[in-house]
């Protein structure tokens, strides 16, 4: 009996760090984005158009997204929300060349400053 807890206890230390918060490496060619409370580093971000990969990094301490508008408010793409402390890739499959906006929509996030500009070309 005492192997069998002192097995289970050495599968639950193992299975620790994945509980933590995900590890994602950044992938070449990726836009990094750096989300705190409320600002996005950068701010203003390019890409060429067609498909472009983000890494987001939340080094803030609540959880935040990235969404992409068009100037009329309608959403292109948006992020899963990226917990405190964690990395993600988010992948927009085709975008076309033009100017939008970006934003978390966290309530209070993009009043608070957490917003900037896409310019695809």
């Amino acid at each position: 009996m005492k192997a069998a807890a002192a097995g289970l206890v050495a599968l639950v230390l193992l299975m620790l760090p994945a509980c933590g918060g995900s590890s994602v490496a950044q992938p070449a060619g990726s836009i990094k984005v750096t989300m705190t409370e409320y600002h996005f580093d950068p701010t203003d971000l390019s890409a060429p158009s067609g498909k472009v990969v983000f890494y987001l990094v939340n080094a803030g301490s609540v959880a935040h997204d990235l969404v992409i508008t068009k100037d009329d408010g309608s959403v292109v793409a948006r992020s899963e929300l990226v917990s405190a402390g964690d990395q993600m890739v988010f992948t927009v499959e085709s975008i076309a060349a033009g100017k939008y906006k970006t934003l978390c929509d966290q309530p209070g996030h993009a009043d608070s400053g957490m917003k900037g500009a896409l310019t695809i070309s």
